[in-house]
Parts: structure tokens; C-alpha cells; sequence
């Protein structure tokens, strides 16, 4: 993804070729302003860790690898322990400028398939396949413990819980491929191919969904998410639900009430190209940059915090239900 140093896209010109679970629930923090409509299923920080540790054990999944294709057979056979029905999208992507090509997979779980009002829930899942932002082994793919595989775990701990405890509406979550392998012919439209296919052929025709969540290096330690600008854009009413969410559950120290900086990331393509409005939990630094672990080897399991992942999951849970 690129900060908003860059021009805005124009996505509609693109061409691509194309465990432990509980039944607890989470009680509202003490000293909430506001309350949380109804309870959601405790999110286990602890198995979302064993989620990211068993991504790394793969090691890059960089399209065309075979940690790709394990990681992604691996992620298949855990929802389908979850959801009631699980899609595979397996294409070739090919970069608008350069005309590199990736086999890429996209990996859909639906919950409540029967159900009109939906949520989508979104985050990529494979490695940025260089270090650009090292100082050494700059040419070697990274591990993509938070910028990757953060949000993945808290996804695959959501549809934990949503098996556990059904919620009222529809839950679609998308794990999404090739996202991270852009910047190399400096342009936009090269970041997010998975999405960017997702959202002109998604899983079931004509698909809608009342709005949508994107997680994006959502598990390092100290993270912090401020409003980013796209979000605020295009699904302003959204993001206020979120963070109002966040505080009410004590989390505002991660979910802070002040404006970041504007990204191309999923949540972009998903607004201009599926017009679903959708909102990006994305660690940010006050200058709008990214953290140091960004795009760089010390991205690994050291970088990752449980009490972040519960931060977000507990969050996004708590939105999940409120609906």
C-alpha cells in the first residue's frame, strides 16, 4: 500500500488478466461512554498468535511459491471447520504496466450465506516479496507477521466465534492474495491485484454487503489506528461506529479519535470498485507513515502482541454483533 504522497487511483481503467473456542461472552468495560449494544463471544488472543505463528511456518507466501499454495490449502481446511460454505478463487494476475504475472488465490468464508444484511471482513495474506525497506537482504521476501498474517489470525478467530455464536446477519471474510507485491513499476494500480479481481468477480453474483472492514498490520506491539482518510471518505459513518466501539471497550488507546494519514490499500478498491463502503484498521504513525517494521526482515513473530490482536478482534467482533 502507498501513503497519500501518491496521486488517487483510477481503479476503473485497471486490466487484469485475467482452537479453542468459548460460548463465554465479552462484558462492556466499567467506564464506557458508550455501551455496546449487545455481547460478543470473547476473542482468544492467544489462538489468533497460534494463527499468525502457523502462517510463519509456511515462510513467505509469495505467489507462485509453495509456501503459497500450502498456506493457502491450510487456510481452506480451517474455515471449512467454521463457515458454511468456503470459496477459492485461483487466477492469474497480471500487472498493469510491467505485465508480470501471479498466480493468486483468494480465499472467501460465508457465514449465514441465506441472509441479506452482510459484513464483509477483509485482509491479505501473502508476503511482500522483497525487503525493499531493509538495509541488508533487501531482495529476499519478508515473513509478513503483521503486514500479512496479523490479520489473517484475527479472521480465522473471528469465524471461531462465529461458529460458536451465530450472529443476526451475514459474515463474509475475505482473505485476499497479492496485495503486497506493488511499487515495482511505481504505480498504483499494481498494489491489491487479489482485491482488485475480488471486487469485479466476487464469490456470488451481484453480491452486496451493508459495509465492510479491511485489517492491515493490526497485531505489533504499541500499534496505533487513527482515522485514515480514505475510510473517512467513503464510509465515514462506519469508521465513527468502530472507534466509538473501540472506546467503549477500553481500547482507545489503540483506536485513536484523531485523523491519519490517506492509504491505497484493500479498503480503496473495495469503495470504488465493489462500492461497498469499507473501513481500514491500519497502524499508522502521527506523520502518517508507516511502522519501522514496515516492508523489512524485523517484520517477523518478535514484532507480534496478543494484547493488540485483542484489541482488534474484540472490536471487530463487537461491531459484528451490534448489527
Amino acid at each position: 500500500m502507498f501513503t497519500s504522497l501518491h496521486k488517487t487511483i483510477c481503479l476503473a481503467f485497471l486490466i487484469i488478466s485475467l482452537n479453542s473456542c468459548s460460548d463465554d461472552v465479552e462484558t462492556n468495560s466499567s467506564n464506557s461512554t458508550t455501551p455496546a449494544k449487545v455481547a460478543a463471544p470473547i476473542f482468544n488472543a492467544d489462538n489468533a498468535y497460534e494463527y499468525v505463528k502457523a502462517q510463519l511456518a509456511f515462510g513467505p507466501r509469495v505467489p507462485g511459491t509453495e509456501a503459497q499454495k500450502n498456506c493457502a490449502l491450510w487456510m481452506q481446511t480451517e474455515l471449512k471447520k467454521y463457515a458454511d460454505t468456503v470459496y477459492v478463487q485461483s487466477v492469474e494476475l497480471t500487472q498493469p504496466v510491467s505485465k508480470i504475472k501471479y498466480p493468486a488465490i483468494n480465499v472467501i468464508a460465508s457465514f449465514n450465506p441465506s441472509v441479506t444484511d452482510r459484513v464483509l471482513l477483509l485482509a491479505h495474506w501473502d508476503s511482500r516479496p522483497w525487503a525493499d525497506e531493509d538495509t541488508k537482504n533487501k531482495n529476499q521476501p519478508i515473513a509478513a507477521a503483521d503486514d500479512g498474517a496479523s490479520g489473517v489470525a484475527v479472521l480465522m478467530e473471528i469465524a471461531a466465534k462465529i461458529k460458536t455464536a451465530r450472529p443476526n446477519i451475514g459474515v463474509d471474510i475475505l482473505l485476499v492474495d497479492a496485495e503486497d507485491a506493488g511499487k515495482t513499476e511505481w504505480s498504483e494500480l499494481s498494489w491489491c491485484l487479489g482485491t482488485q479481481y475480488w471486487a469485479a468477480n466476487p464469490h456470488v453474483t451481484g453480491y452486496r454487503a451493508m459495509f465492510g472492514i479491511c485489517l492491515d498490520m493490526v497485531g505489533s506491539k504499541d500499534a496505533r489506528f487513527p482515522l485514515e482518510g480514505n475510510s473517512q471518505q467513503y464510509a465515514g459513518s462506519i469508521q465513527r461506529e468502530i472507534w466509538d466501539t473501540a472506546r467503549s471497550l477500553g481500547y482507545s488507546n489503540y483506536f485513536v479519535n484523531e485523523p491519519g494519514g490517506t492509504i491505497t490499500d484493500d479498503h480503496l478498491v473495495i469503495n470504488t470498485i465493489a462500492n461497498i463502503p469499507c473501513v481500514d484498521i491500519i497502524n499508522l504513525k502521527p506523520n502518517g507513515g508507516f511502522g519501522d517494521h514496515w516492508h523489512t526482515h524485523q517484520d517477523d513473530i518478535s514484532i507480534i502482541d496478543k494484547a493488540t490482536l485483542k484489541a482488534v478482534g474484540q472490536t471487530v467482533l463487537q461491531v459484528v454483533y451490534n448489527q
